[in-house]
């Protein structure tokens, strides 16, 4: 007990060291001094007491701070050079609070289950098994927004509970057929009520899978084993788009690769362009999901009409395509594409005796040089594709040069959350990611009240924010509350750091608005990958 008493003295010294180094806005540079001494007595107490890995890890850190000769250090540069001290710290320090699990190495350790369930004691038990054997999990209880959430992540499996409020389970899978059949996306239907009736029911409205309550754990993971695999080897046979009948990303993948080997071959370019309609959020919004497909339908149509044979249309991913124009030059793209965009935007669109027209946007980029990859000849086109879109929409245009800028989209990313050493690891984390296009403001705050009277807070601009769920003053149920009652509501994209054990705070979250939620300690890793998901549906 004396023990673990000291070591909890440590970890407090730790988070004393990091909050002033990395927090202290006076603070500009850290002299090595400092850092060696900070490294040197860790590696000495921890070694104490019985804190192997902390001491080794410091010892390592010594050797290599001496090989760098740094007389001072920037924040961001020390942070990352204590990033992995500052992990093992969180490990330690948390080590008791984690039942011993053990690694899943599959390859489906990114797939996407989504679970819609308003018996929270069920959602969270459900959830908890299912990461603990290598998958993403989202869940909701609000029928309502959980279907919204469907269309917007696009799962690789559905679990839906039958008895909901406000909606059944069967409703919802009849809006889900409506706009996803042609889509595989397997759909598991849970319910108390196993009666043959409910099941045959189920089978028919589109369900691949139906499980009574209560459930067999053991069973059920086969079973999700079982569908997930389907699922993915469906996927990798496929290169048709099921909804739009033009090749998808899959196939793309392997077309570009094949048509760069063909230019070192030939030494005849082709040209690469990335289309996107403008604003299709907002037709799904307003139109619904069945009217976006439509849309996607008529474009993806009005494509292959518009292009020559030789030319290819694929389907990227939403409402993105592209086309790869082979023996054609930049200039010749942009001008056909202008001409496309004027001719699209004169087809009408009817939706409940509502009339509309929708434009696309389109970046073009040509392969001349062999040094160029697919890779970075896609990012240039569409990078293109945002510079279109930054000027105005509905206009296509090229990239001229590896040197092109264009503005970038800001996304605001907050942290409130009391403990310094979460703060740190996921600023780091957050820092080190790199998307395309988005200009990512990334701010910690030590507590809620901070957070809320932050410009970032007030401001307009897309905004993902990670919230813990208890902290002094002002809990995160409060923050998120406030947030969700704010002017700039529809900005806010929430993910939710909460205790194991706090059913009803998981329940409210859901209820007051946040996105997903996950549970602490939480495995770093798992952490990096669900908010990288999160933050690229950001729009």
């Amino acid at each position: 007990m004396k023990l673990e008493k000291y070591q909890s003295h440590l970890f407090k010294n730790i988070k004393e060291q990091l909050s002033q180094w990395f927090e202290e806005d006076k603070i500009d540079e850290i002299n090595n001094e400092e850092v060696y001494r900070f490294l040197h007595s860790i590696k000495g107490t921890a070694g104490t007491l019985q804190l192997g890995g902390l001491m080794q890890l410091s010892d390592y850190l010594l050797l290599a701070n001496n090989e760098m000769e740094i007389v001072n250090w920037r924040k961001n540069e020390l942070r990352n050079f204590l990033f992995d001290l500052i992990e093992l710290t969180y490990a330690y320090e948390h080590f008791n609070d984690v039942e011993l699990k053990t690694e899943v190495d599959r390859e489906t350790a990114a797939g996407l289950i989504q679970i819609i369930d308003d018996d929270v004691s069920m959602l969270i038990f459900l959830k908890d098994i299912l990461e603990e054997n290598g998958w993403m999990v989202i869940t909701n209880t609000d029928p309502e927004k959980a279907t919204q959430q469907y269309f917007d992540m696009q799962p690789d499996c559905l679990i839906l509970d039958v008895q909901l409020p406000s909606k059944t389970g069967f409703q919802i899978l009849d809006d889900i057929q409506q706009h996803n059949e042609k889509y595989f996306i397997p759909k598991i239907m849970i319910s108390i009520q196993n009666d043959k009736e409910s099941r045959l029911k189920a089978y028919k409205m589109g369900a691949d899978d139906f499980i009574g309550k209560p459930i067999d754990v053991e069973e059920f993971l086969a079973k999700m084993d079982r569908h997930l695999q389907r699922k993915r080897l469906f996927d990798q046979s496929v290169l048709i788009d099921e909804l739009t009948q033009v090749y998808n990303r899959r196939f793309f993948e392997d077309s570009i690769t094949r048509f760069f080997q063909d230019f070192k071959r030939t030494k005849q370019g082709f040209t690469i362009a990335v289309l996107d309609l403008d604003r299709f959020k907002c037709i799904n919004d307003t139109h619904g999901h069945l009217m976006g497909d439509q849309v996607l339908m008529e474009f993806a149509k009005f494509l292959k009409q518009s292009i020559r044979s030789s030319d290819i249309v694929f389907r990227y991913g939403g409402e993105e395509f592209v086309v790869i124009f082979p023996r054609a030059s930049n200039e010749d793209v942009e001008r056909l594409l202008n001409q496309m965009i004027q001719n699209f935007s004169t087809v009408l669109f009817t939706s409940k005796d509502q009339t509309f027209s929708v434009t696309f946007s389109a970046g073009v980029y040509t392969v001349e040089e062999e040094a160029v990859t697919p890779e970075s000849a896609f990012k240039k086109a569409d990078g293109s594709l945002y510079l279109a879109k930054r000027s105005g929409r509905a206009r296509a245009m090229g990239a001229k040069s590896s040197n092109m800028l264009f503005k970038k989209k800001v996304l605001n990313i907050s942290i409130v959350d009391d403990d310094v050493i979460i703060r740190t690891m996921l600023t780091n984390i957050l820092e080190s990611m790199e998307l395309d296009h988005l200009d990512m403001k990334v701010a910690a705050y030590e507590n809620g009240g901070l957070f809320l009277a932050s410009n970032q807070a007030k401001e307009n601009h897309p905004h993902f924010l990670i919230l813990d769920g208890i902290m002094p003053d002002m809990d995160g149920l409060e923050v998120l509350k406030t947030v969700k009652q704010a002017k700039n509501a529809a900005c806010f994209t929430v993910l939710m750091l909460t205790g194991r054990k706090s059913e009803e705070d998981i329940a409210r979250a859901l209820q007051l608005g946040a996105d997903d939620y996950v549970t602490k300690p939480f495995s770093v890793q798992e952490l990096q990958r669900r908010i990288e998901r999160l933050v690229k549906q950001v729009k």
